[in-house]
């Protein structure tokens, strides 16, 4: 919610009449595994340690100087057959991760709505071309192991945050060729997500009314969703352009656009946007995926 005394007096009388939202709750990880076989990462890395970044009242953790990226998976619990999974990309304008409010609450919410959240976490600070490859490398590990997890090969969908968002839209729209030589069997998998969340996207356009020269899309991007306040003055462009290209190229996909809740929310709103959720979770049932 907003960091104002009246949220947080309404956010302390609703966990105690109610209980506290599903996504407050730290789930379990099935997994964390590393994306890349030992000493065989492409391209380059921080050279810090990682770390969290100090506190700012807020509970977020930041974290910073990731070089050994990974996947945390948060297996859908009580699942009779393969669930649908997303790859989840935090924010931080790629230099830092949002870790729990843009990744692990957001597989906490998944879980109980039946699908497997898989966190990823990227290399930053300052590494787009990195964050590329470990995004390639997530989605071609997630299908390679999706047994394992109870996955359905055919609802293997990317979701992102701020510049996570700008990730998913990445691999949605480059899904064609990889950026690094096949290590592995699990780099014989395909890269296309099989639909993908923009959750207040960034950097998606160049100029006014001009989507980025590096975001091709066509009617091969996979069905879209996007979530957008108008009061985001710096990226809601970005994610109108979007929107335009995938209704040019005919790709089915749903704009949720409203007038405030600004940016860097998560689920943690208690404005307009924050009803993105329940209506992304009625885009994803009337899309077949869930």
């Amino acid at each position: 919610m907003k960091n104002n005394p009246l949220s947080r007096i309404i956010a302390t009388i609703l966990c105690i009449v109610f209980g506290s939202p599903a996504w407050a709750e730290e789930p379990v990880p099935a997994a964390t595994v590393p994306l890349w076989p030992k000493d065989k990462m492409p391209g380059n890395c921080s050279q810090g340690s990682e770390k969290a970044m100090p506190a700012r009242g807020d509970s977020v953790i930041r974290l910073i100087d990731i070089n050994l990226p990974t996947i945390t998976v948060f297996k859908a619990p009580k699942a009779d057959k393969p669930t649908p999974a997303v790859i989840i990309c935090p924010g931080g304008g790629y230099s830092i991760l949002a870790f729990n409010k843009e990744g692990t609450e957001v597989a906490a919410w998944l879980n109980t709505i039946g699908i497997t959240g898989i966190v990823l976490k990227y290399r930053v600070p300052n590494n787009r071309d990195g964050a590329f490859q470990d995004i390639q490398r997530a989605m071609r590990l997630v299908r390679h192991r999706a047994a394992d997890w109870n996955i359905s090969l055919q609802h293997i969908g990317v979701m992102g945050f701020s510049a996570g968002g700008h990730l998913s839209a990445r691999l949605s729209t480059n899904a064609d060729q990889s950026t690094y030589p096949n290590l592995d069997d699990a780099d014989k998998e395909k890269l296309r997500p099989d639909f993908a969340i923009l959750v207040y996207p960034a950097y998606l356009n160049e100029g006014p009314g001009k989507i980025s020269a590096a975001l091709p899309v066509n009617d091969k991007t996979p069905p879209t969703y996007i979530v957008h306040a108008e009061d985001d003055k710096s990226f809601i462009a970005g994610s109108k352009v979007y929107h335009a290209a995938l209704q040019q190229a005919k790709v089915s996909n749903e704009f949720f656009h409203c007038a405030t809740g600004g940016h860097g929310h998560g689920l943690r709103s208690d404005q307009a946007v924050g009803a993105w959720p329940k209506k992304c979770q009625e885009w994803l049932i009337k899309s077949g995926i869930r």
